[in-house]
């Protein structure tokens, strides 16, 4: 058994349910790409992902994770589907579960890798945590948002949601996330289900404009506050590439070295009305 997750605090939450119940265990994969955020166009051609790879460089400049995308330290994830195919070519018997909560980073994930697995349906399976309850550490009931918030007991019962991805699946998911490829926008939000909706580059710029004040305030400290408190969030290394696209447009004032998150602080421009903070 082959188990396939989009997160990387996904695999231990998994690993650890392997304990408990060692018929689930098997080799884990993961995807390390977010593809809730960046270009799709073309993407299953070499020339799309060389243009997302290269997008990727741009938003990592500078940052926190320069240089992420040629170290090594990222497995490139069309090399690990094309194992897992190789794998799957060669052991007729063996079976793929692909984890996916109720977030848009995994359903965004799940499009993309589903599109190429066509060839072994009935061998691919999908446990979609969408909207379910689970019993947390506390013994209270919750409804997951990702997969590795699930105590590793209660994956237990989440196996019993495995299920083939149907025929009918195959044809009409990989057309669907063709649109979305082809619409080439920047940002993915999830609707409900598997709907995923598209937005332009700046979606988050609004929301973050309203944790900025006529005070100083460290980059980390500000995407802190925004993940804990804004209601549709993405990856640090995406709002600290939005924060410099609102430095560079001249929006926002800064001082410090425009580098990572720790190393400078910005504020509203003088005479800019302050807009008014979250609760």
């Amino acid at each position: 058994m082959i188990h396939i997750v989009f997160q990387r605090n996904d695999v231990d939450a998994l690993k650890r349910s392997f304990e408990l119940e060692p018929s689930l265990a098997g080799e884990v994969i993961l995807i390390e790409d977010d593809f809730a955020v960046g270009p799709l166009k073309d993407i299953y051609t070499a020339e799309g992902w060389a243009a997302r790879k290269e997008w990727w460089r741009g938003v990592l400049a500078g940052g926190d994770y320069e240089g992420r995308v040629d170290s090594g330290e990222v497995r490139d994830d069309l090399a690990s589907v094309a194992a897992l195919k190789d794998k799957l070519g060669q052991a007729p018997s063996e079976i793929v579960w692909i984890w996916a909560a109720q977030n848009k980073h995994d359903v965004s994930g799940y499009y993309w890798l589903m599109s190429q697995l066509k060839d072994f349906q009935g061998r691919i399976f999908i446990l979609y945590l969408n909207n379910l309850p689970f019993i947390n550490e506390k013994g209270l009931i919750f409804y997951p948002v990702n997969l590795f918030e699930i105590p590793a007991r209660e994956f237990l019962k989440a196996r019993k949601l495995a299920r083939p991805i149907t025929l009918s699946e195959f044809e009409i998911d990989p057309d669907e996330w063709s649109r979305l490829c082809n619409e080439d926008k920047g940002v993915r939000t999830l609707e409900g289900g598997k709907k995923l909706a598209q937005h332009g580059y700046d979606f988050f710029d609004e929301e973050l404009r309203k944790f900025i004040t006529g005070d100083w305030i460290k980059a980390s400290k500000l995407i802190h506050q925004f993940l804990s408190k804004a209601k549709q969030t993405t990856g640090d290394a995406y709002l600290l590439w939005r924060l410099k696209q609102l430095i560079a447009a001249g929006e926002i004032e800064f001082q410090g070295d425009l580098k990572g998150m720790k190393d400078f602080e910005i504020k509203t421009k003088a005479g800019v009305p302050v807009t008014e903070q979250p609760v």
